[in-house]
């Protein structure tokens, strides 16, 4: 029990011994006279800044950045013809409320040698799609499927008083 208290005794004299003040500071307090007495120097200015100007996005009615790009091939040979006209009469199919650059061919199903587009809307539902059903806001029906495209044909007003076909195609993204 005396070692233990040896043992204990002796750092406490230390720190005791290292904790007693002593007021030598002369040479802290010679250095603090020498840096007060050097002349001051000169601080530069403040750099001027060019003034701010605020950036505009003009892009808001063009499509997003982030989303899928769609291809749309306009395919040449539109023509305007008298028999041309749209079935107004015909019950609209639910992809017919989107446009086609909202629309987007996500893949593709062979049932018995036929192919099933399917085809994903402007809200992220997926739609099966067979040759002849119509999507898009132009009475855009599809006249064919493959395994990479779907080939559409839409009835869009020709500009004199007629209806004119305009062929289009959505391409599978990958």
């Amino acid at each position: 029990m005396k070692r233990i208290k040896s043992i204990c005794t002796v750092p406490v004299l230390l720190l005791m011994a290292a904790c007693t003040p002593t007021n030598d500071f002369s040479d802290l307090q010679r250095f603090t006279t020498e840096v007060r007495g050097r002349p001051g120097g000169e601080i530069e200015p403040v750099p001027e800044f060019k003034e701010y100007e605020a950036f505009t996005y003009s892009a808001a009615g063009f499509r997003s950045p982030f989303d899928i790009p769609i291809r749309i091939n306009l395919q040449e040979g539109m023509s305007a013809s008298q028999n041309v006209k749209p079935d107004l009469d015909r019950v609209k199919e639910p992809l017919e409320s989107f446009a086609i650059a909202e629309l987007a061919m996500v893949g593709m199903v062979e049932r018995n040698g036929h192919y099933v587009a399917l085809v994903e809307n402007g809200l992220g539902e997926v739609h099966r799609v067979l040759r002849g059903n119509y999507l898009g806001r132009n009475f855009g029906r599809v006249v064919s499927i493959s395994a990479t495209q779907l080939d559409i044909v839409e009835i869009v007003p020709s500009g004199s008083g007629g209806w004119m076909e305009r062929p289009q195609s959505l391409t599978l993204v990958r």
